[in-house]
């Protein structure tokens, strides 16, 4: 048990705009390393390492299909995803078919779960949480849904999640659509859930909303509900780097 006090901390980096693929790619960087030190340090306790990292991220037009997902939940041909300057992705996470693009905040948490819970649905339920109580801090009243995954205002989701986990080290994380095009998604069934539209902060509030500001709500309440304290990381390692192909 956590000694009062004491948290674990979580490095948080911001990525800026960056493609889907190299971001991926980062993401399984850093949660390869958290799995072969966590592996390492079973025989030696001694060996140092690396923090729980926190990713945030704007992509470009992007959807992507979840490992269970089917391809009829995107809507629209080829040509139209690329008259729509839009890529498409079929990853590795849970979940079905999401859109990400300009606007929309998201979060990759990468988070060895043996320093915190061995529960995915706790984990799920936490990442839910924090988005909760952002959309509080704006005046919204922001719910669960039974049975399903995500955050949801008046029935319409304002953050998307999905996640992988491997040896307890977690992968993806949440999509929170601050000033989202939200026409986006209506070239797919969002989440597989033909019966439910999506909605955005800027839609809800009516103006366009500082993305700096939600961000810094977001790593307050991460902070809170996970009971981590959250360093700023000035750059990325450059191992982390060239694995993703990417420079800082």
């Amino acid at each position: 048990m956590r000694d009062k006090g004491v948290f674990q901390i979580v490095n948080w980096h911001d990525l800026g705009f960056m493609s889907y693929k190299p971001a991926w790619s980062l993401q399984k960087a850093i949660q390869k390393k958290i799995i072969d030190e966590k592996l390492k340090a079973r025989t030696n306790p001694e060996l140092p390492r690396i923090n729980d990292v926190l990713l945030f991220v704007e992509h470009p037009h992007v959807f992507t299909l979840g490992k269970s997902g089917s391809m009829l939940h995107l809507l629209v041909k080829d040509e139209e995803l690329k008259n729509a300057n839009a890529e498409f992705v079929k990853i590795d996470r849970g979940g079905d078919i999401t859109y990400h693009g300009p606007g929309q905040i998201v979060g990759y948490p990468i988070f060895d779960l043996d320093r915190h819970f061995t529960d995915i649905h706790k984990y799920l339920r936490f990442l839910e949480e924090v988005i909760i109580r952002v959309c509080a801090d704006y005046g919204f009243e922001a719910e669960r849904v039974d049975k399903l995954t995500g955050v949801w205002i008046n029935g319409h989701k304002i953050c998307a999640m999905g996640i992988k986990c491997s040896r307890w080290v977690t992968l993806h994380g949440f999509a929170m659509n601050v000033n989202t095009q939200l026409n986006y998604f209506n070239k797919i069934v969002p989440c597989g859930i033909a019966d439910r539209g999506v909605t955005s902060l800027e839609e809800l509030l009516g103006y366009r909303v500082d993305e700096q500001e939600v961000k810094s709500k977001i790593i307050k309440h991460f902070s809170d509900v996970f009971s981590v304290r959250l360093e700023k990381a000035d750059s990325l390692p450059i191992d982390w780097q060239a694995t993703a192909g990417i420079s800082d």
